[in-house]
């Protein structure tokens, strides 16, 4: 619920700046038949199905595997049984409330309750792909390194080491100093895993388009692993700092100030790398279809207001599309910067 509020707030700025310079009157009854909100959850929050188009008034979608756990036991079907309300072995998609747009089902007391569910959604399968293109990628780079042990790289092969060396000399050793061996493999994996995630999820048709890195699931967990990189190999040292901080003593006793707002800090650390990625990405996809919206919310106010917000729409989409790619490259960069910082920190050695 928190997710959708924040995604909610999101909306209302953009479209309070999109739309504050359009005149007041068919606003309402452009509203009434367009869903704006409806058309940005739908492509950015999570699904049961995959949605490529709509061809005469049908939307032609890929159904996917819901696997899921209740009081009958496991079962497991496509989600196609489930499309238009359908129920099916007690099973429905929850259109609102607490569970919309999740599969619910009905317990002994007739309570609305989830299962558990291990369901293939868009952006499991997203992921799935996206871990694919990545091994794609390195795997098919090692083999030409392979084929070609004395030669210099070109084209794609070329960027691929120009990109590792500058990662992995630059900001990795740099960053975390002689003892960055050990997390070299991870911070690199994590790079190339946000970045390939996010190019893919700028892609408008399928297979691209899956909100990968905009889901908080996803940075929640890369999070946990710069957590976990950062604190289980920490020193004594660092451990020492945190607890009995080299700073005055009345900021330690009685009252550990100090001491408390230092232990604070290693939790806001990951929360701040898991919020950073999930905001920027979630809000430019929000932005870009909003931006698209436009065209539909100002069919009903005349040819020439719709025909201008069109050329308009389109521009900013442009924009923002350059936009995006840049952040999509930005925000794999400071991720991965800010993870080595935090674990170069722990590992200093004063």
């Amino acid at each position: 619920m928190m997710k959708r509020s924040l995604i909610n707030r999101v909306i209302s700025v953009a479209f309070i700046l999109l739309l504050g310079c359009l005149p007041t009157r068919g606003i309402q009854a452009a509203e009434q038949t367009v869903d704006v909100q409806e058309i940005v959850f739908s492509h950015i929050q999570d699904a049961y199905t995959w949605h490529i188009t709509e061809w005469n008034e049908k939307e032609i979608s890929i159904p996917l595997p819901i696997i899921v756990k209740g009081e009958q036991g496991w079962d497991c079907f496509l989600s196609s049984r489930l499309h238009g309300g359908q129920t099916y072995h007690n099973y429905y998609i929850a259109s609102e409330g607490e569970y919309a747009g999740k599969v619910v089902t009905k317990n002994q007391a007739g309570e609305e309750v989830r299962p558990l569910d291990f369901s293939l959604t868009k952006n499991v399968c997203g992921l799935f792909l996206g871990c694919a293109v990545l091994l794609t990628i390195i795997l098919s780079t090692a083999k030409w390194y392979q084929r070609h042990p004395n030669q210099v790289p070109k084209g794609f092969v070329g960027m691929i080491e120009a990109v590792v060396v500058y990662i992995h000399d630059d900001v990795i050793k740099d960053t975390i100093g002689k003892d960055y061996k050990p997390f070299a493999s991870y911070l690199l994996t994590v790079f190339f895993f946000i970045l390939v995630n996010n190019l893919m999820g700028l892609i408008p048709i399928f297979p691209g388009g899956a909100n990968i890195t905009g889901n908080i699931a996803i940075t929640f967990v890369l999070a946990v692993g710069t957590f976990i990189a950062t604190n289980l190999f920490a020193t004594k040292q660092y451990w020492k700092d945190v607890f009995w901080p080299n700073v005055p003593i009345y900021l330690k006793l009685p009252l550990p100030i100090m001491p408390f707002v230092e232990f604070f800090g290693v939790f806001t650390k990951p929360f701040a790398l898991m919020i950073r990625l999930f905001a920027n990405i979630m809000a430019g996809h929000t932005i870009i279809l909003a931006l698209t919206c436009l065209i539909f919310i100002t069919a009903s106010l005349g040819v020439a207001i719709n025909t201008g917000m069109t050329v308009v729409s389109v521009l900013f989409c442009i924009f923002m599309n350059c936009l995006e790619l840049l952040v999509a490259c930005l925000q794999a960069y400071i991720f991965t910067l800010l993870s080595a910082n935090y674990i170069g920190l722990a590992k200093v050695k004063n």
